[in-house]
């Protein structure tokens, strides 16, 4: 049994060679806005939900890019919208976002 139901890895990386990077896209703002919104709705916490900004996780290309533990699903998300929607659906009902999912190879 994993210790949260839900170990969201969020990419908040700043590359400074001019390659892409998750940051470029804002992605600490979205991470912090699903940890407020997650904190909101009482997901936080033993057992349950652990949101946690990551270095690179080496997919800034495809970004900004979180992964969720322990089913390994990765996401791309540009808006607050699709951060709600990961929330909602992956989150709180165990329902996997496809149109925001990336490929795991």
């Amino acid at each position: 049994m994993p210790y949260y139901k839900n170990h969201v890895f969020v990419c908040t990386n700043q590359r400074t060679d001019g390659r892409a990077s998750c940051q470029d896209c804002g992605a600490q703002e979205l991470r912090d806005h699903m940890k407020k919104r997650s904190k909101e709705l009482g997901l936080l916490g033993k057992g349950e939900v652990r949101i946690n900004s990551a270095g690179c996780l080496n997919r800034c290309d495809e970004g900004p890019v979180m992964v969720v533990y322990p089913q390994g699903t990765w996401y791309t998300f540009m808006d607050k919208e699709d951060i709600d929607e990961i929330v909602d659906e992956h989150l709180i009902k165990g329902n996997e976002v496809e149109r925001l999912k990336l490929e795991n190879d």
